[in-house]
């Protein structure tokens, strides 16, 4: 019992953390107040090592949202992770360090302790992907670290560089850097983000436990990018079309691969992407309080969504592809509610709290006269959005019985506690969206568009979800290569081989077969190598004329 009692007051610990930071959130809304501390650790004649902590409605409403899912997550985590061992103390640390390290970086205006911060991240990340001991997880965990290690050297590389401005505060020099310096910071954020061409690592991360998805990858480490470029914004260099085309080619690059996928997180993690590019092209729409608006009222219900598909995949034994699955609603309605609710809520359906983000992102873009372009691009993606969360609402709760042997027949006492975050959590998916949007004064914007424009937004979402319904009964419309294509994320997983193919094939096949690459590499050196030892080991062991003229040799090459 003592795992499970410390679950629960950590659990309790971050609730009441999240209330405070609520609280100070609204109490510096309505004054519009922020407060700087300063804590000098080292000072000596002229250096002084000071450490700054930035406090604004911003930072706190981020870091309310932060703690509220993370206390979630950790009353979840009690019973999904097992009781009794040292293990899941083990991971019960490992997310309070995750959690400490993204507090860190949310308030810190200095780039040296938000690197520690984003470093932190990486790291504990790592560890959490690698937590089931297998060999998917070890590749999963060094393809996340690898990617999110090159937002790192972005980052160290922007710190080396504000020495030339005197200070690593980067909030009083926002308006003076050069354009270089953004340019490095938002790519450094794109990998965080996964963005194209990062994208591969999100999906892949999903070898990690269900908790630590839906803390992890949806609503803190993915989002510290976007979080991040929030702090850094600048109109001159923001208002970017071809950041914007990244962000939109991401969000439709994820939402076309996750109709194509049959393992449940990883479709929940292709959407959390698509999200993701819908933050980016809005932020580079210049529309920076609503791309936060987003940022948070998508955390509530994509951690919602993964926390249920953790009851579903326990309910399954495991299993997570959503062929086996079916009819679950029978089994666990109270689970397959909130999934709902949830996929509802990411759908954009209306008065639900993805509905308010979404719909508010799109309306605006085309009321600040959006291109035809980027105009088709955001309805082609809410459109998508819908015919994924419809395709797999059908394969999980539509359809007949799939999972007879699967079947977790044990759950229904242990699932107690994951009630309560699941009920809590789609309480606020619910609310969330209507209550920032009053609180932050987001609807006092005044949008004039033709009636046909208004209702376009809910008639692209009502036809996704009719032809995702549609979907599911027509098999193979496409040619092969069309599922390839969407199968391996546009080639993200594969496109190496292919560039190998037309590069590495011609000429050169000298040794056993080996393309050249290989063969002026570690194979071709590794090869010479073995083939010199041997014929040093042969000279050796022939005579001892030949071992005396050897030892002449190298008596002269040494002299």
């Amino acid at each position: 019992m003592l795992v499970q009692s410390l679950y629960h007051v950590w659990s309790f610990f971050l609730f009441l953390m999240s209330v405070l930071f609520l609280c100070l959130c609204l109490k510096f809304m309505l004054l519009d107040y922020s407060l700087m501390v300063e804590w000098i650790l080292y000072s000596f004649n002229s250096v002084s090592v000071s450490y700054l902590i930035y406090l604004d409605w911003i930072s706190m409403g981020f870091c309310f949202v932060v703690f509220f899912i993370s206390s979630m997550v950790v009353l979840y985590s009690g019973v999904y992770m097992g009781d009794y061992n040292y293990s899941s103390i083990r991971f019960l640390l490992l997310v309070l360090m995750f959690v400490t390290s993204m507090l860190l970086m949310i308030v810190s205006p200095s780039l040296v302790s938000i690197m520690l911060g984003w470093d932190g991240l990486g790291l504990v990340s790592y560890c959490l992907v690698i937590y089931y001991s297998s060999l998917s997880s070890y590749l999963a965990g060094l393809i996340t670290c690898l990617i999110n290690r090159l937002g790192d050297i972005g980052l160290l590389v922007s710190i080396s560089w504000l020495f030339s401005y005197g200070s690593w505060n980067f909030m009083f020099y926002l308006n003076h850097y050069g354009d270089l310096i953004f340019y490095l910071i938002i790519i450094s954020s794109f990998t965080k983000s996964a963005q194209i061409p990062f994208s591969s690592w999100l999906p892949a991360a999903m070898a990690a436990p269900t908790p630590v998805s839906a803390l992890v990858h949806s609503s803190t480490l993915v989002t510290a990018g976007v979080y991040l470029l929030i702090r850094f914004y600048s109109y001159l260099i923001f208002m970017n079309y071809f950041f914007m085309f990244v962000g939109s080619m991401t969000m439709v690059m994820s939402s076309f691969c996750a109709n194509y996928e049959f393992d449940l997180k990883k479709i929940i993690a292709l959407s959390t992407l698509s999200q993701l590019g819908l933050m980016m092209s809005c932020l580079f729409m210049g529309l920076v309080d609503l791309s936060l608006f987003h940022l948070l009222s998508h955390a509530m219900f994509k951690s919602l969504l993964f926390l249920c598909s953790g009851v579903i995949i326990h309910f399954m034994g495991g299993g997570q592809d959503i062929r086996m699955m079916g009819a679950i609603c029978f089994s666990l309605p109270l689970t397959c509610s909130c999934f709902n609710v949830a996929n509802m809520s990411l759908c954009g359906f209306p008065f639900l709290s993805g509905f308010y983000s979404s719909d508010l992102i799109v309306e605006v873009g085309v009321f600040n006269s959006l291109n035809m372009f980027y105009m088709v691009i955001f309805y082609l993606g809410l459109g998508l959005t819908a015919l994924y969360s419809i395709r797999l609402i059908y394969y999980t709760l539509l359809v007949n019985y799939n999972y007879s042997g699967l079947v977790n027949s044990g759950l229904g006492g242990s699932i107690y506690y994951m009630k309560h975050s699941l009920v809590l959590l789609s309480i606020f998916s619910m609310l969330f969206g209507c209550v920032f949007m009053w609180l932050s004064n987001l609807d006092l914007g005044f949008l004039l568009l033709p009636s046909y424009i208004k209702i376009l937004t809910l008639f692209i979402v009502l036809l996704g979800v009719y032809i995702g319904y549609e979907m599911n009964f027509i098999l193979y419309l496409m040619p092969k290569t069309f599922y390839f294509l969407n199968g391996s994320m546009w080639f993200m997983y594969s496109y190496s081989y292919s560039v190998f193919e037309v590069g590495y094939m011609y000429g050169f096949n000298l040794i056993k077969g080996m393309n050249w690459g290989e063969y002026y590499g570690g194979s071709g050196l590794s090869y010479y190598l073995l083939k010199l030892s041997n014929l040093i080991q042969f000279m050796l062991l022939s005579s001892l004329s030949g071992f005396c003229l050897m030892l002449i040799i190298w008596l002269i090459f040494l002299s």
